[in-house]
């Protein structure tokens, strides 16, 4: 049977991603168009997205953050760009993104000394074989197969090389060990569920001493250079950015952090991103044809929450076969308007993946389950019928 209920929000991708409750076009009416982003006001602006993303995420004085261009991607850049190099480099990847680092440190910057370890969609690496006198490159959660690092007890204090981690799907909604990272990078269109285009770069003090004491062998674009004269330029951390900003994106940012405070934090924030991922597993838990991507619990996200097909009839089936009934329930499931961009990754093994950062509320996650049970029947039956 069709339910009933449906989710009040259908917005379920993985990036961007959902607004914040209640969100409006008014949340933009502050925003200083038509002005610089050089101006006092615009500094202003910049500087208050740099401090409310400090105070919420509980950042140590010690740790730098600025905004930097082109989203997660360009800030990830800008730190391999300009931090790698001096010391032989160990790339973890267990999804897209972490194996388009590899391709970065690999194939672009060509350096001789990397160690590339890697893992299959759902799983992790082994985690207690890295060597950390390397510098480590890792993303905390992968956005594309739904496994995340448990905690960061597996980064040792006394590391010799530095900790470059991607957190565009973690920041805001996990408990980032901050004295283990050396270098965190994110994007505002994730968790908080704003405007793609900026990133967010924060650097800890061994890598602002990297930073000084090292030059790259390679040219370096200005839209990556963070030091004038060899010392680092302290203005990109202060709102003074490398290139204009939309300052309609800046005025969306400050209105989901002014929205993060406002229901409590951090701390609010993650309970409402695992609230998503427990709605989901008490489903999987009694599903005859959904499993997660991630087989162990404790690495399983609680934002990019990745699905496959653990139906009998449906895992007998060639790739080609999964991925267009996979196509096909994301399909069905957007035209009845109850989840949008819910399909899984092209990259990664067919299924679904469910968005459960904390602008998505549980009580929509909980309206969509019923709904991925009707549809997949319903995708099983037209495919059945065509042939």
């Amino acid at each position: 049977m069709k339910p009933n209920t449906r989710p009040r929000t259908p917005n379920f991708s993985s990036g961007p991603c959902a607004k914040r409750p209640g969100w409006t076009i008014e949340a933009l009416s502050d925003a200083l168009v038509g002005r610089s982003h050089r101006s006092k006001e615009g500094k202003a602006k910049l500087a208050e997205v740099i401090d409310l993303s400090r105070s919420i995420l509980g950042l140590p004085a010690t740790h730098r953050l600025g905004i930097v261009p082109a989203s997660d991607t360009g800030a990830v850049e800008m730190a391999l760009w300009s931090l790698l190099g001096a010391r032989p480099v160990t790339m973890l990847a267990w999804e897209s993104f972490g194996k388009d680092w590899v391709t970065d440190v690999v194939k672009q910057l060509r350096l001789q000394d990397a160690t590339v370890l890697q893992a299959p969609y759902g799983e992790l690496p082994d985690l207690s074989g890295v060597d950390f006198s390397h510098d480590v490159v890792f993303t905390w959660n992968g956005t594309t197969s739904g496994a995340r690092v448990p905690d960061g007890g597996w980064i040792p204090d006394d590391r010799e090389g530095l900790t470059i981690c991607d957190a565009t799907s973690a920041a805001f909604a996990m408990d980032l060990p901050w004295d283990k990272l050396d270098v965190v990078t994110w994007s505002w269109q994730k968790v908080l569920g704003g405007e793609g285009q900026h990133g967010m770069l924060v650097l800890g003090p061994r890598a602002v001493a990297r930073l000084e004491s090292h030059k790259p062998a390679w040219p370096m674009p200005k839209l990556f250079r963070m030091t004038k004269d060899g010392k680092l330029n302290e203005g990109i951390f202060k709102g003074e950015t490398i290139n204009t900003p939309s300052m309609i994106a800046v005025e969306d940012a400050i209105d989901g952090l002014n929205w993060a405070r406002s229901i409590g934090g951090l701390d609010a924030l993650i309970a409402r991103s695992e609230a998503n991922l427990a709605a989901v597993s008490a489903w999987v838990a009694r599903s005859p044809w959904a499993g997660f991507l991630a087989k162990d619990p404790a690495t399983r996200s609680c934002t990019s929450i990745c699905l496959e097909f653990v139906d009998p009839e449906v895992t007998r089936l060639a790739p080609e076969a999964r991925a267009e009934l996979a196509k096909k329930v994301a399909s069905i499931l957007e035209k009845e308007g109850v989840a949008k961009d819910i399909g899984s990754y092209r990259d990664a093994p067919p299924g679904l993946r469910i968005w459960g950062g904390a602008t998505i509320d549980t009580a929509d996650v909980e309206a969509l389950l019923p709904w991925l049970d009707w549809a997949y029947a319903a995708a099983k039956a037209e495919i059945a019928k065509a042939a």
